[in-house]
């Protein structure tokens, strides 16, 4: 594998980039694999990627139905943040943010990771009241969070309308600096990348149709698009399609599945410095370094597996937004696009073994999927070389919905869902 460094660009330079090697082999399946995983988005391929570098466990297929980071890896708003309520959520996200700040320099490419802040604003007394809770709660567990004024709020976000008369008054915001955005694509590209050059198969355009389970139940392979493959353990990644792979294996799973909408601007000069999210409306905002606005709605209120949703969701998201940041009410929007988020009851996610010997899912994360991205393909590579959860997941089993022992973060979420 070429290295990524200022002397290769340089040297690259001077034969005009015609020799660059591509990026990871496209594999074709093979009979057998010591593990296998179902999902080429981010936390499939992070699986991958640790299952070899930390376990050793190098012989791996990663099946993805289509393309590698066309799921819903390349269609969120790319934030990254771990200001979430409870112990055990700021310690699942806190372990993704800390391994986001040297994700770049371990993969040798650069994801972009920008902790440019995220500021969560309270518009009433109910919203003051529960993030103050939550700045609590985090700085209980080590994480970072602070209570901004509005005037204090306006001076790290000078786009931010905090008049008196707003429709939408600024009370006040929680900030966490070490939050911010990263670049969805290289992350994918990037695992992808890290883990072809320790011997992982990565296949794209292999759809699984089945799973092949023993006389014991235990797993035994796969079935695809591109033939069976046999494998004694079985990672689903699939986000807003694990419900139907599970079928699969005979097990229904608590999720349902929403189209969640987001939409970018045409590029504007570099006007806004961090990331603003609102609850209350729903609705949320960045800005990109090509310098879209990015800007992110709640989920449609009807399950679907199609990748666009309802228009007047974008129509309320943006009026909020226009309300809150007034000077981009003549701002064009580029382009819009979906996403397909599987949620839990408890808005938390499901990480970890099954009653299917030899099958493990991740999946449930809802909006929380790509801040989570490498934590949650360290803890799921963890659970299937340990045939065991670590203590971080342990928490986000699927017995929670069992026993009661639920994690709701429905309001640590950031938008409706």
């Amino acid at each position: 594998m070429t290295r990524f460094s200022a002397f290769s660009l340089f040297a690259k330079a001077l034969g005009a980039h015609k020799d660059w090697p591509e990026q990871w082999p496209d594999a074709a399946p093979k009979t057998t694999y010591d593990a296998i995983i179902v999902g080429g988005g981010g936390h499939g391929l992070g699986a991958a990627y640790y299952l070899a570098k930390k376990y050793g466990i190098t012989n791996v297929a990663v099946l993805e139905k289509g393309w590698i980071g066309g799921g819903n890896t390349g269609r969120n708003t790319t934030i990254i943040r771990s200001n979430y309520l409870y112990d055990e959520s700021a310690h699942l996200y806190d372990h993704a943010v800390k391994l986001w700040d040297g994700l770049s320099q371990e993969l040798n490419y650069n994801t972009m990771y920008s902790k440019r802040g995220v500021m969560m604003l309270a518009h009433n007394v109910h919203d003051i009241q529960s993030f103050k809770r939550h700045i609590h709660a985090n700085r209980l567990n080590g994480v970072d969070n602070e209570w901004l004024t509005p005037e204090e709020a306006k001076a790290y976000c000078p786009p931010l309308n905090i008049a008196a008369d707003a429709r939408y008054p600024v009370l006040g915001a929680a900030l966490q600096r070490r939050g911010g955005t990263a670049r969805h694509d290289t992350v994918a590209w990037g695992y992808a990348r890290a883990a072809a050059a320790l011997g992982v198969d990565i296949i794209q355009n292999c759809a699984v149709t089945g799973i092949r389970r023993g006389a014991d139940g235990a797993i035994e392979g796969v079935e695809t698009t591109r033939g069976y493959i046999a494998s004694k353990r079985v990672g689903v990644s699939a986000a807003g399609n694990t419900s139907v792979v599970m079928q699969m294996a005979g097990l229904d799973f608590p999720l349902e599945s929403y189209p969640l909408q987001a939409l970018v601007s045409e590029p504007i000069k570099p006007t806004f410095p961090c990331v603003v999210m609102s609850n209350t409306v729903h609705a949320y905002m960045s800005q990109s370094d090509k310098g879209e606005l990015v800007i992110g709605a709640g989920t449609d209120q009807y399950v679907s597996y199609s990748q666009r949703g309802a228009l007047h969701i974008v129509e309320h998201t943006l009026a909020a937004i226009c309300e809150i940041f007034p000077i981009y009410r003549r701002v064009r929007m580029l382009r819009t696009w979906g996403g397909i988020v599987d949620v839990t009851p408890d808005r938390s996610p499901i990480l970890g073994k099954t009653p299917v010997k030899g099958l493990y899912v991740n999946c449930g994360w809802g909006t929380g999927g790509f801040k989570a991205t490498p934590g949650a393909g360290d803890l799921l590579a963890y659970t299937i070389a340990k045939d065991e959860p670590h203590r971080i997941n342990a928490p986000f089993n699927l017995d929670r919905f069992r026993n009661g022992r639920l994690i709701d973060e429905a309001a640590a979420a950031a938008v409706a869902h």
